[in-house]
């Protein structure tokens, strides 16, 4: 599995494309689009690596995490798959956005596949195992790729930090409990790509990490 990390918005979200070299399909995680610009981006690179976009997955439904849903479903056909949990928020994107103060044409948004935690998804042969990793969000999940050893955390785990449980439904003993058992149980050497700055590795978080 190959993997590329693109930074948008003014959050500085990383939307993330993974894709299998053998059929080229490829899943489109987090897309965090804001404008014409970043759309184009996302595009050129599909186009010029000659990848399928086959899937759209939502680590979590914060807005930044899903400004881009509604324009790659539509380019691509895709369905939003997400764990249900997060729902409320999609649903709610526009008051999300009101509430950081910004005024931007946003629809509610729905999810169309739900994704649950022990779930397996395949992008050409590869498993991706779906982890629920509750906390910032109540439907936080982590995608892990056992076989090309990397795990995208979302929001729940960053390079020596954690995600924010000020939100709506966060709670921080549940995110601290999800990323005990759920992540920090992974081999030290899978690599973690977070939701946002720069990449990690298991071993480095369990040594280093100062809220954990």
């Amino acid at each position: 599995m190959k993997v590329s990390r693109f930074v948008f918005n003014m959050f500085g979200v990383n939307t993330y494309v993974m894709w299998d070299p053998e059929s080229l399909e490829a899943a489109i995680v987090d897309p965090g689009m804001i404008d014409q610009a970043e759309k184009d981006a996302l595009d050129s690179f599909i186009s010029r690596n000659s990848l399928r976009p086959t899937q759209l997955i939502n680590t979590h439904s914060h807005l930044d995490h899903i400004f881009g849903n509604t324009y790659i479903k539509e380019k691509y056909g895709l369905e939003i798959k997400a764990n249900p949990a997060d729902d409320f928020l999609a649903r709610t994107l526009p008051e999300q956005a009101a509430r950081f103060g910004m005024r931007l044409p946003l629809a509610p948004q729905n999810l169309d596949v739900e994704l649950h935690d022990g779930d397996t998804i395949y992008l050409g042969k590869e498993p991706i195992e779906i982890i629920a990793v509750p906390g910032h969000s109540p439907g936080s999940i982590a995608l892990y790729c056992p076989e090309s050893g990397f795990v995208i955390t979302g929001d729940a785990l960053f390079p020596g930090s954690i995600g924010r449980t000020d939100l709506p439904k966060g709670d921080h003993a549940t995110l601290i409990d999800s990323i005990r058992r759920r992540l920090l149980s992974l081999p030290d050497e899978t690599v973690v790509l977070a939701g946002h700055g720069g990449e990690t590795t298991i071993g480095r978080e369990k040594t280093a990490n100062p809220y954990l």
